[in-house]
Formats: C-alpha cells, sequence, structure tokens
C-alpha cells in the first residue's frame, strides 16, 4: 500500500509562488505529491504593471491569471485563505477564516499540513511609523490598491473636467503626490501624464495633462538609487519636462487628509496621495519562531532554507538573504524572485533524493525604468559582466517589454506564453486606451 504523498505548500500567488507551483505541478503531477497554493486572492497581476492599472493604461482584467484555472492545468491545488501563522512542530499552516464580502464566516480558521513549505508572501508598504500614513495615503501593494487609485484619480478628473466647463478661467488642477523615486514612484508619475493625455478622447474634453499638479518626493540624494547617475538624471530631465515637480533630500513627516507635510515644515497640498517609498515582508505577526528580520522577512541560509527549519523555504521579496562577501541582501526585484524560485524548485527534488542542495546565487542583471511612452531608461548586464551597460530609448524599451514575456513563459510555459502574447498584441489594437470603470 502507498504510504501518504509529499504535501508540498507554497504561501503566495505572486511571481515567485505561481512559477515555483506550475514548476511543480509540471513535474510531479498529483500521483505521488500534493502541490498546494495557498493565496488570499482569486487572481494574479504582475506586481510591476500596478502602475499602468492605476493610471487606467492597462485593463488588468485582460492580463490577470485566474488560479483556479492555472491550477487546473498545471495539476496543483489552489486554497483561496489567508496565512495567518506556524505550527512547526506539527509542520501545520494556520489559515485565518475565510470571510464573505458581508463579514460572514464562509469557512472557519483551519490549519494546512505540509511536509515543505515554501514561504512566498511578498511585501508590502513600509510606512516606517509615519503619521497619517496609513489613513490618508494610497498604496500599489495589490491590484485592489491600484483599482481604488484609478477609481479616485477619474473622479478627482472629473471634478476638475466639471470646475472648468461652468468657468473656463478656474484655474483647477488634480494635485498628486508621490512618495517614494524608486521604479514604482517614477513610473506612476510618467505614467498619469499619459493617461491624462488621453482623457479628452474618452467624455472629457477640457481636460488635460496640463491640469495635472504631480509632486514626486524623495528622501535620498538623488531618485533611482539603483540605476547609473547619469540616467537617473535622464530620468528627471525628463519627468520635470512633463511638469512633475521632483523633490530629493525632502523627508516626509506626516501625511494629512489634504496635504503631505515636510521636514522643512512645507505643506504640500493633495487630492491624492500615493506612498511608495519602500517595503516590508508581508508577514503574519507570529511565525513560531522563525528568524524575522528588521524588514519583516524571513532570514534565509545559501539553500534558501529558513535559518531555523530546514523544512521551511522563503523565496522573493519575504525573503532575506545577504550573500557572502555581500554588504547588502538580495533586493526585492522581480528578477531576484525569478531566480529564487528556480533555485527553491531544484532544491526540493534535490532534497527529496538525497542529494546536497544548490546554493542560491544572484545574478544581477540590470534595472530598467519605464517613463511610459515617454521614455525607459536603465542598466544591463550587472555582474554578468563585471559591468553595467547603460541604455536608453528603443532598445530599453524592447528589453522591459521583454521582462514582461519573460513572465508570461514562466507562469503558462512556451505554448499557452505565445498565445497569450499574440492575443494581448491583438488587444493592444482593439480595445480602448484607457480603463475608465
Amino acid at each position: 500500500m502507498a504510504g501518504p504523498k509529499c504535501q508540498i505548500v507554497v504561501i503566495g500567488g505572486g511571481a515567485a509562488g505561481l512559477e515555483l507551483v506550475r514548476k511543480l505541478g509540471a513535474r510531479y503531477g498529483r500521483k505521488r505529491h500534493d502541490i498546494v497554493l495557498v493565496e488570499r486572492n482569486h487572481t494574479h497581476i504582475w506586481k510591476p504593471l500596478l502602475h499602468e492599472v492605476a493610471a487606467g493604461s492597462l485593463d488588468a482584467n485582460l492580463d490577470e491569471v485566474g488560479y483556479r484555472s492555472h491550477c487546473y492545468r498545471w495539476r496543483y491545488r489552489f486554497f483561496c485563505g489567508t496565512f495567518a501563522g506556524l505550527d512547526r512542530e506539527k509542520r501545520e499552516v494556520i489559515i485565518a477564516p475565510l470571510l464573505d464580502e458581508d463579514g460572514s464566516e464562509l469557512i472557519g480558521p483551519h490549519q494546512i499540513r505540509y511536509d515543505y513549505l515554501v514561504v512566498a508572501t511578498g511585501a508590502v508598504s513600509n510606512f516606517f511609523g509615519t503619521p497619517g500614513v496609513d489613513r490618508h495615503s494610497l498604496c500599489l501593494d495589490n491590484r485592489a490598491d491600484a483599482d481604488r487609485f484609478r477609481s479616485k484619480l477619474l473622479n478627482h478628473c472629473l471634478r476638475v473636467s466639471r470646475s472648468m466647463r461652468e468657468d473656463p478661467s478656474a484655474d483647477a488642477h488634480v494635485r498628486i503626490a508621490v512618495v517614494g523615486g524608486g521604479a514604482t514612484g517614477v513610473e506612476l508619475a510618467a505614467e498619469l501624464y499619459n493617461s491624462a493625455a488621453a482623457l479628452r478622447h474618452y467624455g472629457l474634453e477640457v481636460f488635460d495633462e496640463s491640469r495635472l499638479e504631480v509632486t514626486l518626493i524623495e528622501a535620498g540624494a538623488r531618485i533611482l538609487p539603483a540605476l547609473p547617475e547619469r540616467l537617473a538624471e535622464a530620468a528627471r530631465s525628463e519627468l520635470e519636462a512633463l511638469g512633475v515637480r521632483v523633490l530629493t533630500c525632502v523627508k516626509v513627516t506626516e501625511a494629512t487628509s489634504t496635504a503631505i507635510v515636510t521636514e522643512s515644515g512645507e505643506r504640500i497640498e493633495t487630492d491624492l496621495q500615493v506612498w511608495a517609498a519602500g517595503v516590508k515582508g508581508a508577514l503574519p505577526p507570529e511565525m513560531d519562531g522563525l528568524e524575522v528580520g528588521r524588514s519583516n522577512q524571513l532570514v534565509v541560509r545559501p539553500s534558501l532554507q529558513t535559518s531555523l527549519d530546514d523544512r521551511i523555504f522563503a523565496i522573493g521579496d519575504c525573503c532575506w538573504f545577504l550573500p557572502a562577501g555581500a554588504s547588502r541582501p538580495v533586493p526585492p526585484r522581480a528578477q531576484a524572485a525569478h531566480q529564487m524560485a528556480s533555485t527553491v524548485f531544484d532544491n526540493l527534488d534535490r532534497i527529496q533524493k538525497g542529494k546536497p542542495l544548490r546554493p542560491f546565487v544572484y545574478r544581477d542583471h540590470g534595472s530598467l525604468v519605464s517613463l511610459s511612452r515617454f521614455s525607459t531608461v536603465g542598466s544591463l548586464m550587472g555582474n554578468l559582466i563585471g559591468g553595467r551597460m547603460a541604455i536608453e530609448g528603443r532598445l530599453a524599451r524592447f528589453v522591459y517589454k521583454s521582462l514582461y514575456r519573460m513572465h508570461i513563459f514562466a507562469v503558462h510555459g512556451w505554448l499557452k506564453g505565445a498565445v497569450l502574447l499574440a492575443v494581448g498584441r491583438v488587444n493592444t489594437i482593439i480595445r480602448p486606451r484607457l480603463k475608465l470603470h
């Protein structure tokens, strides 16, 4: 009589978790293994695209991945639930109650057994204890956040458009403050101008990009610290040419319902505020004694096993790993998540065969930032050739789009991925330029 199946549980259906369960399902199927994905959402959208969803230039309904159909295709099980904690002695994942929209309980709190566990819960915005941010600022941590921002943005655009209709001489604007000069903040600021320029074609004839007042606030000495200084300056010049007010070396000390307050005492009046100034691991408060770093990330060894439990791995943005000889941990980037998923997939196979585990080696392929249709800048190669190659313009835009193509192939496989990309190309031609609902 066959023994119980080996149960591998992956918590989190982001880029890392979804790629991992696809590979595990394709490798093992359901005969002697039970691959389980636990995720609180029903669909997946690639996180680097959320700024386009927020600005309305991307319809997430056409690009998202439904977990239920994906699990059927790749032979794993999907469970919709929120990760609430661990019981390492019993090897169980604790799942919070599943509630209906009205707050009524659909499924009570329960446990899921595991033989091996992979935590891939990603990251959420880090407010660093700044007063008022949690109440008054929006984030772009998931699709719901992006949809909420888009709805509020369109309402404010409508308000300004109506004001101008009633009084053509009115000096009305939509005032937006974006806190954080990293890739998310910079890309969102540029995308807002791209969307605003198209609104006149969708019923807001008197509204255009000149009615936006976007302020990008960065506490560091310059925006885009991951890029070479020359490219960061080029991006800043491009943003300022669009109309963005770029502030560097400015620390935010408070957020109110109508303004961002800086350390110097300046009040930047706002209709909308977006916080993109840093992230922390999306872990529950109680991890049953596992080592958790300063940014609420699980500390792992070179094998990506957690420092205190060989049966638990961590990958992606919720993982803290300091390579030998490095001064900084692996950054929370999509390329790191992809590489970690591949390493853990290999190591889960090795550990079951009694083979030595493979250490994770991060290969920095560089960074790219898209300023919507206006420009793309970045650096390639990273430590592959011992240096960096700065790129701009069409080449950078081509490489930037290639990153999304690679994600599609990682999640869907080559055949379906190619079909989806072809369908996506058709959709860009026939679907509206903006999503307004």
